[in-house]
């Protein structure tokens, strides 16, 4: 099971165990942190769960689409490391990625 670290808005850092297969989105939602909103349940259509990822494993994510992108362009917070946490299954290979809420808009 993977690892993902979820940094809240007070910047502090929890360490979850993900399940294979689950989006970030679904393991930050399930873990209990009420910062991170997901109105649209994971479809890609209100930009509520954006988060910023380490850098670190930037080249390791899935591409952005072009909806993604349109989403996080209507952010006041984005920034070069900012994605939509529902658009990103956790594998194996993301094991100890770190991902901060982003503020809300």
């Amino acid at each position: 099971m993977p690892k993902l670290t979820v940094v809240n808005r007070a910047g502090e850092e929890t360490t979850i165990e993900v399940e294979d297969g689950l989006t970030v989105m679904e393991a930050i939602r399930d873990n209990g942190f009420d910062e991170l909103l997901a109105l649209c349940g994971g479809c890609c259509s209100c930009a509520t769960c954006h988060v910023h990822v380490d850098p670190a494993f930037k080249d390791k994510l899935p591409a952005l689409d072009v909806d993604e992108d349109d989403l996080l362009d209507s952010s006041d917070h984005r920034d070069e490391n900012s994605r939509l946490s529902c658009q990103i299954p956790l594998t194996s290979e993301l094991d100890g990625m770190k991902v901060t809420i982003a503020e809300e808009d």
